[in-house]
């Protein structure tokens, strides 16, 4: 290959969160334990949901679909890093780098919108409760679902497409732990205003338009809790909604983080810091808030471990 403008490039070079070698086990053993913590701690979620009757109900359904999608948001990027790591290689083909732009861009986006349906149902709840079971009926929830995949996959597809069309240098080098959208446009060496523009106006659109949604079901909310009159039913009505705040405030806190670092391209370490914080920590600990706020959900849990562990005694007898 000649050296410059090369729109066929094949191959980049993700330099990873370090690369000091000393450290590189370390960094393993820690993502390892945290993809592995949030697969299983998600999993058990899905499973607990489907298989309780008692949890048959929207929001557990679409604390299910969040559970699902935050599995394959992680398992975008931290699969390919640990093998990374493991293999001393860094390089990720063109082709490999798209996927994972696209799965990135979908994913997340499905995130976002799950939590914006999520705060739609805590309001319809809180604020008419006596016509809950009437709005949030399946079918609305199943086209709600629906159409936060159709949204997400046209524009991750879209997103895709435009950089499919940029022209980079070669032996490209990422300083990220897997292609980022942002810092992927920002090394091309052909015009991005289109791709910047597009980027900009869906961050606003598509960010920007969900968090409002969410403050403004959180601002009916709060102004129906305040009406109620024994402090009994306040926490009540609250409690239903603590796990949902903590995972948007925790969702949004770092995605906002990771794009107020990608504005500052001379502190790429502290990028790497905040998108750390966006893909891996988040998915973790969304398993955890809503297992220790939630009793259903604890119950649910419990009694899942219970009958797998049961199963395992039984089919251990069997062998023996």
């Amino acid at each position: 290959m000649e050296s410059g403008n090369d729109t066929q490039i094949s191959k980049f070079l993700l330099l990873g969160l370090t690369e000091d070698p000393k450290l590189q086990p370390l960094i393993f053993g820690i993502f390892l334990s945290m993809y592995l913590i949030t697969v299983f701690g998600n999993l058990l979620i899905i499973l607990a949901v489907s298989s309780d009757s008692h949890l048959h109900k929207p929001m557990y359904f679409f604390l299910s679909n969040l559970s699902f999608v935050d599995i394959c948001f992680t398992s975008t990027t931290i699969p390919k890093m640990l093998w990374d790591i493991q293999t001393q290689c860094k390089v990720i083909t063109y082709e490999g780098c798209l996927t994972q732009i696209y799965f990135y861009i979908l994913f997340g986006g499905l995130d976002d919108f799950l939590l914006t349906v999520m705060a739609y149902d805590r309001f319809v709840a809180i604020c008419h409760p006596l016509h809950y079971t009437v709005i949030m009926n399946p079918q609305l929830c199943g086209i709600l679902v629906l159409i936060n995949w159709i949204i997400s996959v046209l524009y991750s597809l879209l997103q895709t497409i435009m950089v499919l069309k940029l022209s980079f240098y070669n032996k490209v080098k990422i300083s990220h732990y897997f292609c980022e959208l942002n810092q992927m446009v920002h090394l091309a060496c052909s015009d991005t205003f289109l791709n910047d523009m597009v980027m900009y106006f869906a961050g606003l659109l598509l960010g920007g338009g969900p968090l409002a949604a969410i403050l403004y079901s959180y601002s009916k909310i709060v102004s129906s809790i305040c009406r109620i009159t024994s402090a009994q039913g306040k926490y009540k009505a609250f409690s239903t909604c603590v796990s949902h705040l903590s995972v948007v405030s925790l969702f949004y806190c770092t995605s906002l983080g990771v794009y107020l670092s990608s504005a500052d391209t001379h502190s790429s370490h502290s990028r790497v810091i905040a998108s750390v914080m966006y893909t891996v920590v988040t998915p973790m600990m969304n398993p955890f808030i809503y297992s220790l706020r939630n009793k259903d959900i604890k119950r649910a849990t419990w009694l899942k471990i219970s009958k797998l562990q049961s199963q395992k005694s039984r089919i251990l007898y069997q062998i023996l």
